[in-house]
């Protein structure tokens, strides 16, 4: 039997009697939210639960070892916001009062969802279901444990720009589209299609996650929605529009968009009154003229107007002669301004093709260099009236109307971003960030990141400041160099206690005449650093005696006493049904 005490409910390695965890930062007394299952319980005698790594509309997820394989696993629970309640003593789950009815239906939901992805395992861009458990009130379902991180974090981590190309994006994201086909062919319509539920594994490849019921992903339901702006499309929002592959299909262009441009898209609520998404003319000189096509026609607002499935978007981003001559008809404001391409002649020739392409690569080339000559010359004009500058040295801030807005990545991910030295020497951060350091004391280990002035997720101007809170580590106090040998021990032990030591005073058996009271031994060094707090004995002389077998028989005693107690572990609660 595995000894949980010893495995960190974060990571679930063993990491022995340490308090914090040398792999994740976790430390073990660390509690969990009251609403949800203890650190250390068992289900079905079989899976361990750790800590709780996020909670939605319709359930939670925790970390989790199977006892029996020894490998990690996500629990993912049926625990509607809301409408379940638990019992603290059993653990069990049940409806609120007065929820019995959708309680009971949105949970039957969410097993026919688990059991439907159970059954396509076989899928290598889906997250694997391991095994469904219906019991104590409730369902518990267990999926592999992805060693990996988000697409979002893999795009901030992995390139300086931020955004990757459409040769390195198409091997990634091409089976996610296809798998994405399958569910729906399955009746599935996943709806929380985002780079937060893309996982790229340690392989390269990415999975799908992120899996909820219907309710959860459509704005007006009983359960609390989870939507993920600039992803979810304008009909789950709760406008009067059927939902359907076609909503998985604005999540995924929206993905791609994000991956080849660099930037989230702009929410569909927005777009509706003012659609100022557009493909920068960088990257439309740059991008396939299908595969622009096809983010135009996957973006478009209304589901009407938008890609219908899977098979539409691969063709058209697999340059098929059709997606070839529906891109080779395109007019550039479309480009700009995302409106949905016009319909292609039936049979164009390749020549007409390549001729509108290298027009519209003319038109942008001119557009751009027109814009750049009025920017600079507006420049030269405005901002003297506006900052005083007469040919002085002015603001070296950057600033300007236009500055690219960057978003702030989650620095205190250990796991993605490293320690602080790895955070700055990082392309990536070395290009859009100027990190300063804010150094503390603590437990953790020398340049961990325990937090950022800016929340992750927030989008600043490029070069803006971002202050880390980094430990220092433990605090390091010297042991006096003078030491603390024949000083008397109420001295010794203030010195050592106002230096930042804990002191132990244990008494030696007197047989020699020495003076009582005085320090004869001390159990560390002088002169050397150590840890703010670590503790340290002190070896007194006791009162002057000839007897020393009954003495000596106690101390064995009790360093026995302080032996056992070292050992006492805490025994975990196991919920068995």
């Amino acid at each position: 039997m595995i000894n949980s005490d010893n495995l960190c409910m974060s990571c679930m390695k063993d990491i022995g009697n340490e308090k914090q965890c040398p792999y994740c930062g976790f430390h073990v007394d660390s509690q969990q939210h009251s609403d949800y299952l203890p650190l250390r319980t068992v289900l079905g005698n079989r899976y361990l639960v750790g800590k709780l790594l996020e909670f939605n509309g319709d359930g939670a997820t925790y970390m989790g070892l199977d006892l029996t394989t020894r490998e990690t696993v996500n629990i993912r629970e049926y625990f509607p916001l809301g409408i379940a309640v638990r019992n603290p003593k059993n653990l069990m789950v049940s409806p609120a009062e007065g929820k019995d009815r959708i309680y009971n239906e949105y949970m039957q939901s969410f097993i026919e969802l688990w059991s439907k992805l159970m059954r396509l395992n076989g899928l290598s861009a889906l997250i694997k279901v391991l095994n469904i458990i219906e019991g104590g009130g409730t369902c518990y379902v267990i999926t592999e444990n992805i060693d990996g991180v988000s697409l979002r974090e893999h795009l901030l981590r992995n390139n300086s720009s931020g955004y990757i190309s459409w040769e390195k994006a198409r091997p990634m994201l091409m089976p996610v589209l296809s798998t994405l086909g399958t569910l729906h062919g399955a009746g599935i319509v996943h709806r929380g299609i985002s780079p937060g539920t893309l996982i790229v594994a340690n392989d390269g490849k990415i999975r799908i996650t992120g899996f909820s019921i219907s309710a959860v992903r459509s704005a007006q339901s009983d359960l609390e929605a989870e939507l993920y702006n600039g992803y979810a499309a304008f009909e789950q929002y709760g406008f009067n529009s059927r939902q359907g592959p076609w909503t998985d299909i604005y999540a995924f262009g929206a993905v791609l968009y994000r991956t080849l441009i660099g930037t989230d898209p702009i929410d569909a609520k927005e777009r509706v009154a003012n659609d100022r998404l557009m493909i920068p003319g960088r990257f439309a000189e740059q991008l396939p003229a299908y595969v622009i096509n096809g983010l135009v026609n996957a973006l478009q607002i209304l589901p009407d107007d938008r890609i219908k499935s899977v098979e539409e978007l691969r063709d058209e981003l697999s340059a098929s002669p059709n997606a070839v001559a529906a891109a080779g008809q395109m007019n550039i404001d479309d480009i700009r301004n995302n409106h949905k391409a016009k319909p292609a002649p039936k049979e164009p020739s390749e020549k007409r093709i390549e001729a509108q392409k290298r027009h519209n690569r003319n038109v942008i080339a001119i557009g751009v260099a027109i814009i750049v000559v009025i920017l600079i010359v507006a420049a030269a004009l405005i901002i003297p009236l506006i900052t005083g500058d007469n040919g002085n040295s002015g603001d070296d801030t950057g600033n300007t109307s236009a500055q690219e807005m960057i978003e702030v990545p989650n620095f205190t991910d250990r796991n993605s971003w490293g320690n602080f030295d790895d955070i700055i020497q990082d392309e990536y951060v070395s290009a859009h960030f100027k990190i300063e350091k804010e150094e503390v004391y603590n437990d953790h280990e020398e340049g961990t990141v325990l937090a950022q002035n800016i929340k992750s997720g927030t989008s600043i101007p490029d070069k803006s400041v971002v202050v880390l809170k980094v430990s220092k580590g433990k605090e390091q106090v010297m042991f006096p160099a003078s030491g603390v040998i024949g000083k008397k021990a109420d001295e010794a032990k203030k010195l050592l206690e106002d230096a930042g030591f804990a002191v132990t005073i244990l008494t030696k058996v007197n047989s020699g005449g020495y003076e009582k009271g005085i320090v004869y031994q001390a159990s560390l060094d002088a002169g050397q650093k150590y840890p703010k707090g670590t503790a340290v004995q002190l070896i007194v002389w006791d009162e002057v005696t000839t007897t020393t077998t009954t003495t000596t028989t106690e101390q064995s005693t009790t360093l026995a006493d302080v032996d056992d107690d070292d050992n006492q572990g805490g025994g975990a609660d196991w919920l068995e049904w």
